[in-house]
């Protein structure tokens, strides 16, 4: 509960929480115009340095097939800089609307996972641009007929960067999402190792259907991290019940 100016505490009616997320969702979107307005600054930078860097790097050809087509790109291009940059910004804001509303243990807590939260998500889009990506289009501008010219369009390659970058970001989430069902008991380190072979195949299939190219290469790229992180799951879900059970044990 919120504290009032003599220290003491309150408690806030349903019309004040409903001002209080407007003014955090207000908030939010000031952050992000602002990183919009940063991003639409060095968006040539964006453009030619972070964007297309993956596909010059292989010599792999791009072409617009739109009218206005480049001007939609960097428009999107714009408001997804935007969006991640005030990022940060958002999750601060999400995090004063919920606190006043926990206990101090559980602040900590929920403090410590917003933290471990966005740092597994980008590692999971680091991953994805400096490993996967290069990869799979590395697999796409060697493969087939010399006699085929492959010439992508740049709307299909934003795309494809962006569901890639989203698809591991999120993925690389697991640890955290199992930490916590760990937490509140609903997983076990037994139960992920006893079901380790169903968890392989799952995995094959969310590689098939999460890697925007059809060719196993790509889809194996996606697989092997997958992989790794289950059993980096069943790790953490040790060490979550290591620090659950001298809870447990205190009358």
């Amino acid at each position: 509960m919120p504290n009032n100016p003599n220290g003491e505490q309150f408690e806030m009616s349903f019309f004040d929480h409903l001002e209080e997320l407007r003014r955090r969702v207000g908030l939010a979107a000031l952050g992000v115009v602002l990183g919009c307005i940063v991003a639409g600054a060095f968006v040539d930078q964006l453009m030619n340095w972070v964007l297309l860097q993956p596909a010059a790097s292989v010599n792999l050809e791009l072409q617009n097939l739109r009218p206005f087509g480049q001007a939609f790109l960097f428009f999107k291009v714009i408001i997804m800089a935007g969006l991640i940059i005030s990022m940060p910004f958002t999750l601060y804001q999400l995090w004063k609307f919920i606190a006043p509303g926990l206990y101090e243990k559980e602040r900590r807590w929920a403090g410590k996972i917003t933290v471990y939260t966005s740092f597994c998500f980008l590692s999971g889009v680091a991953f994805a641009y400096w490993i996967m990506i290069p990869v799979m289009l590395s697999f796409t501008a060697s493969f087939g007929s010399t006699f085929i010219k492959n010439s992508i369009d740049v709307t299909e390659y934003f795309s494809f960067i962006t569901t890639t970058l989203l698809s591991a970001g999120l993925i690389f989430e697991l640890p955290m999402i199992a930490y916590i069902l760990s937490k509140i008991g609903i997983i076990t380190p037994e139960m992920l190792r006893k079901y380790r072979r169903h968890a392989i195949v799952v995995i094959l299939v969310l590689a098939a259907a999460l890697t925007p190219s059809t060719d196993p290469v790509s889809q194996m790229v996606f697989a092997a991290p997958l992989w790794v992180l289950y059993e980096l799951s069943i790790l953490v879900t040790v060490f979550a019940r290591k620090k659950k059970d001298p809870e447990s044990s205190i009358p």
